[in-house]
């Protein structure tokens, strides 16, 4: 009977391991400059430390620049400076990133390069949101999407331009919501100085980084919960 026992609760210590292991998240920040190189990431991996989340793997093919001052922190993320979304979305780049570092979640902040350098329209831009939406899901049918409104700039005569992009966001994002895969609209731009909270008129300083981490964070925690939830049925169900 001891014997018994003993195996029933290493039974028991193995199977949880093993249902810690397939309900770990993976979380990737997706973007331009504005997710690769700045500190955003860094000050939400910290916040995250001191939750149940603190396990969550950010994933992604670049490290970005270590300019935090910040040793600890997962730096992989999908951030590509100077990259357009219309770009990443018509030469299918979002494809073999998925592929290499698959994602339950995925943030997204684009459409500044596109409106700064090619001054693309918000209805090309738009359509390359959706491109890029039905990539992801066709990696994965259940991925969880946070999507920015963007941050305004402090340079040139842009946000007009950024702001009509913006309005456009949550009336795209309805129609392409899913059950299975729910899109997430995160306002990025109210309350955002492109002049205070920017270190050169495009790139968030400490100030705009935190507020960036504040506004993302609600949302990311409703997208972490609702894909633990998934990974939990799909453990039940096996």
């Amino acid at each position: 009977m001891v014997a018994i026992n003993t195996f029933l609760s290493l039974l028991a210590v193995v199977s949880t391991a093993a249902a810690q292991t397939n309900t770990t998240l993976r979380y990737m920040p997706f973007g331009d400059s504005i997710t690769e190189i700045i500190c955003w990431r860094s000050k939400l991996w910290n916040r995250l430390q001191t939750t149940e989340w603190a396990s969550v793997d950010f994933v992604g093919s670049g490290k970005g620049e270590n300019n935090c001052r910040d040793t600890k922190y997962d730096r992989d993320n999908e951030g590509h400076s100077g990259f357009l979304a219309i770009n990443i979305a018509n030469q299918r780049q979002l494809v073999g990133w998925l592929q290499r570092n698959p994602a339950d979640v995925i943030t997204m902040h684009l459409g500044t390069n596109d409106i700064v350098q090619q001054s693309r329209t918000v209805n090309d831009i738009i359509a390359a949101f959706t491109t890029l939406v039905s990539q992801m899901r066709a990696h994965n049918p259940r991925i969880k999407i946070v999507v920015a409104q963007i941050i305004p700039l402090g340079m040139g005569n842009f946000n007009s331009r950024v702001q009509q992009l913006n309005a456009a966001i949550p009336p795209w994002a309805a129609q392409q919501n899913k059950t299975e895969s729910p899109i997430w609209v995160v306002d990025q731009y109210t309350g955002f100085s492109g002049t205070g909270d920017n270190r050169d008129g495009v790139h968030p300083n400490d100030a705009g980084d935190t507020k960036m981490m504040n506004k993302w964070y609600p949302a990311i925690i409703q997208a972490f919960q609702a894909a633990k939830a998934d990974k939990i049925a799909d453990i039940t169900a096996a």
